[in-house]
């Protein structure tokens, strides 16, 4: 069983960055694929970036250049650095874990979820 903690989210307002980390627990991180997904109120849940085990990363055109997912297999987490915010990136933002080394960009795909993190950006 794999547990997934969400941290970093908030208020920005347009332009500015925040930084969110998802610490994980239980089986062998540095062997997962990891993901982070976003859902606005009354959308679907969207692929926003994915790293695999080798580091290979992987980003939403949306998200582009402006994010960057990152890993920490020594701590057992994974970052999302979001700078150039836009109001269109408010959302609760959810980290997940696939039991395989390589990501894909499905949530569907994903077998482990934390809770969420509000991220509201917005003058």
């Amino acid at each position: 069983q794999v547990q997934l903690v969400e941290s970093g989210g908030g208020f920005v307002q347009p332009g500015g960055s925040l930084r969110l980390s998802c610490a994980a627990s239980g089986g062998t991180f540095s062997s997962y694929a990891m993901g982070w997904f976003r859902q606005a109120p009354g959308k679907e849940r969207e692929f926003v970036a994915t790293i695999s085990w080798s580091y290979s990363t992987n980003y939403a055109d949306a998200v582009k250049g402006r994010f960057t997912i990152s890993r920490d297999n020594a701590k057992n987490t994974v970052n999302l650095q979001m700078n150039s915010l836009k109001p269109e990136d408010t959302a609760v933002y959810y980290c997940a874990a696939r039991m395989s080394r390589f990501a894909r960009t499905s949530w569907s795909e994903y077998d482990y979820w934390g809770q969420g993190t509000q991220v509201t950006v917005s003058s």
